[in-house]
């Protein structure tokens, strides 16, 4: 089995209102210092064999094809041993 992790951000550019709720939350909750927020998403993925090359192809398309708006979002796959 292959583990994997794969974070969908909202791109550079877009604006992100839920980010800003809650960087805005953070500061009546008495946290200082946050500077901004960016959220997004995290999807914990095991797939069936032992090939990290197929894999890493497989969720690549998964991210692209369903997991990320790839209009406005990047995705990230990142593989755990």
């Amino acid at each position: 089995m292959i583990r994997a992790v794969v974070t969908v951000t909202l791109k550079g550019g877009v604006l992100d209102p839920q980010g800003k709720a809650i960087e805005h939350a953070l500061a009546s909750l008495g946290f200082s210092g946050v500077e901004s927020v960016r959220q997004g998403k995290v999807f914990e993925i095991v797939l069936s064999g032992s090939d990290k090359a197929k894999a890493k192809a497989a969720l690549a398309s998964m991210g692209e094809k369903l997991l990320a708006n790839t209009v406005i979002e990047d995705f990230s796959v990142r593989l755990e041993s």
